[in-house]
């Protein structure tokens, strides 16, 4: 392979590696994302309020992801449409949504698959292309993902947002975000993603 070659393949290896961490990045546990509001913002640090009411400091890097959430319609979510939702199991194997997040067609396949969640004990989060969509009483809609695919009932009353690429511009006291971030040697966090609510919405994920 020549050096252009293995260069090439480097970045699309990259790039492959982003897309998974601007979706909910797969493991074989359950993945632990901080959630709260912002109460301070300077420069490269901001200062997080966790729904417990812990103040904790998060640095941000020139690699930290950040991306918008702004509220959506049920109709979003439409059949060939790209989602991932936070749910519950079911007595018949069938799943029940605690929330549905829309991703744009520019980040379709994001972080595709079934894994553990942290939003509720014993969630799990389905990242996937919506096949059937049955309207009734809300929608019973099924997720295919490369290993296999699930069927999710969404209740009417379950929050629907959508997914945008953003900047540090909606990084402000008092927004609601949820984010992830790696534990350095020294203790101190740094963000690796952020997802941050627009106009107000918090981030049901």
């Amino acid at each position: 392979m020549s050096m252009l070659q293995r260069l090439s393949a480097s970045g699309a290896i990259a790039s492959a590696m982003l897309v998974a961490m601007l979706a909910t990045p797969a493991s074989a546990h359950a993945q632990s994302a901080m959630r709260g509001q912002l109460v301070a913002v300077s420069g490269d640090q901001i200062k997080v309020r966790t729904r417990e009411g812990k103040d904790v400091d998060v640095a941000l890097t020139k690699d930290t992801v950040v991306r918008g959430v702004e509220n959506a319609e049920p109709k979003d979510i439409a059949s060939g449409s790209y989602i991932g939702t936070a749910a519950m199991p079911q007595a018949d194997g069938s799943l029940r949504a605690l929330e549905v997040h829309v991703f744009p067609p520019s980040l379709a396949g994001s972080g595709a698959g079934h894994r553990p969640w942290d939003l509720r004990g014993n969630s799990s989060m389905t990242n996937g292309t919506v096949g059937n969509v049955v309207v009734s009483h809300g929608r019973t809609i099924t997720v295919k993902y490369p290993e296999g695919e699930k069927t999710i009932v969404v209740p009417p009353e379950v929050p629907v947002v959508k997914l945008e690429p953003g900047d540090r511009s909606l990084l402000k006291t008092g927004t609601n975000v949820v984010l992830f971030a790696n534990k350095q040697a020294d203790g101190t966090l740094v963000a690796r993603a952020i997802s941050a609510g627009k106009n107000g919405v918090v981030p049901p994920m």
